[in-house]
Order: C-alpha cells, then sequence, then structure tokens
C-alpha cells in the first residue's frame, strides 16, 4: 500500500512538472532590447551525450554543427570525454577553435580528456585568470569547473560549468558543494550552467541549495529529451538580477537528433556585468 502511495505521489510530481514546462513554454519574457544589441556575449550549455545522437550513431561531426549554429561566445559542454578508461577526448578542438573561433580553458585532468570529468569550457575572447576543477560528492564520478575570465568587454566573470549526478542525493549533496565553494571565494559575478539532471521544480528540487547563493530561479526552460523536450535538466543561472537574459533552448533540425539534450543559450548583459564591478 505504502509503495502504490509513494508511486501515485511521484506521478502526480511528476504530472506537475510537465504541465509546468508546457505553461513556461507560452510565458517566457521576450530578450530586452538591451540584450538584442551588438558587445553583449552569449554563453551556452550542452550536453553532448559522448556524440551519440537520437539515433545512437556516434558522429561528433554533427555536434561541431550544432556548436557553430548557436554561434556562443562561452560554452559549456557535458559529456565530451569517454567515461571510462582514459577518458578520452571525443570532439576535434582543433576544428572548433578554426571554424567557431572556440578555444577550450586549459586545465591538466590528463593527455587525453578534453575536461574535467567530461566538462568542458571553451571561449572566444578575454584572459583565463583562473581555473579550479572541483570533483563533486556523489555515488557515480561527476565534477565541475570553476573558471574566472577576464572577458573583453571588460569585466571579470565566474563561470561554474558543472554536470550533476542520476540520484537525487547526490545532486542535493553535489549542490551544497558548489554553495560551499562560493562561500569560501572572493565575490563575483557568477553563472552557473550545466546539466543539473533536476526535473523537480518544487520543495524536493536540489536546486533550492541556490536560493541563498543566486536568489530567485529564472523560468525553467525545457531542454530533455531532445526530440520534444518537456523536462528543464539543463540550466543557466545567476547571481545577479538580468546578467542572465534570454535563456532559450537552441531547438535546430540537427539539434533534436545530434544529442538527447538541446543546448541552452542565453546572452550576459555585460552592462549589468560592469555596473555591478564598478558599484
Amino acid at each position: 500500500m505504502q509503495d502504490k502511495k509513494l508511486a501515485r505521489t511521484k506521478s502526480e510530481s511528476l504530472s506537475s512538472v510537465l504541465m509546468t514546462s508546457f505553461r513556461n513554454r507560452k510565458t517566457l519574457p521576450p530578450p530586452s532590447e538591451a540584450s538584442k544589441a551588438e558587445g553583449h556575449p552569449v554563453i551556452a550549455s550542452y550536453n553532448v551525450h559522448k556524440c551519440v545522437g537520437r539515433d545512437r550513431k556516434f558522429d561528433p561531426d554533427r555536434i561541431c554543427h550544432v556548436i557553430q549554429e548557436i554561434g556562443a561566445d562561452i560554452m559549456a559542454l557535458q559529456e565530451a570525454d569517454s567515461r571510462f578508461g582514459e577518458r578520452t577526448g571525443l570532439l576535434d578542438l582543433g576544428r572548433l577553435e578554426r571554424e567557431c573561433g572556440l578555444s577550450p580553458v586549459p586545465i591538466s585532468a590528463g593527455t587525453k580528456a578534453h575536461g574535467w570529468h567530461g566538462n568542458v569550457v571553451l571561449f572566444k575572447e578575454g584572459a583565463v585568470r583562473d581555473v579550479h576543477p572541483l570533483k563533486l560528492p556523489g555515488l557515480e564520478p561527476r565534477g565541475a569547473l570553476v573558471v574566472e575570465l577576464d572577458l573583453q568587454q571588460g569585466g571579470t566573470l565566474r563561470i561554474i560549468a558543472a554536470h550533476f549526478g542520476l540520484l537525487r542525493h547526490s545532486r542535493a549533496r553535489q549542490a551544497k558543494a558548489l554553495v560551499e565553494l562560493l562561500n569560501t571565494r572572493d565575490e563575483h559575478p557568477t553563472i552557473l550552467l550545466g546539466d543539473l539532471n533536476e526535473w523537480r521544480l518544487g520543495n524536493g528540487s536540489s536546486l533550492n541549495t541556490f536560493r541563498d547563493a543566486f536568489g530567485s530561479l529564472p523560468p525553467a526552460v525545457p531542454s530533455f529529451p531532445a526530440g520534444m523536450p518537456v523536462l528543464a535538466l539543463d540550466r543557466i543561472i545567476s547571481n545577479r538580477a538580468g546578467l542572465v537574459d534570454n535563456v532559450t533552448a537552441h531547438n535546430s533540425a540537427l539539434s533534436r537528433i545530434a544529442s538527447d539534450h538541446l543546448p541552452l543559450k542565453a546572452t550576459v548583459r555585460t552592462d549589468i556585468l560592469l555596473g555591478q564591478q564598478a558599484g
């Protein structure tokens, strides 16, 4: 009897999330006029699913084309390395630099890996001030990259690129670990992005851990599954009101097949970034 009650509660919770996702598709705010102006960089997050598409084909070329479609200035990738053995990188980073102008933030995670536990941060312009790979707690091997970038437009932006686990308890611990890290560091405008694997939107969500550090979270944008996205597993959030504008899914014919997740993209309001740091 208890099992049936628990199953019914989970079903009702998922149904509520699905209804909220469909409503958010219609009610997401339009981009502000400032975000449309030239000079504001685009930031994106993409779980590339080890370059295996919904058709079960391993095709890094498709992923490169999707990244080119997005045209981001800063990008966080998840699952960019093989999971076992030497965790070999799966993308052609040289091609991404030639065709997209994106270079990886350097880390020393291994000679063959692109990133840290599959997390890669790419950027076009600016300078890397600091890189801190963080091993996240939990039963699965998960990690986050904490990167401080001096932007070409001016100002310093902290980026946390993360991939949370599949287990709810692990996600709660991983969110807590990121907040604890932020509490030990200097205050900076910060953007957290990645596959946070959390579809719950209510009191049971592990994302509630971020409330003190990031404030109220923006509306969730469905990104999974790529063919018909209903769950907001991927997020782009910031600790400054208005710093991240117009969070949307990049939904193209190619992105719907190249991975099981759609990429998310947003505008970084450098006017707000510079205003905050000047103050």
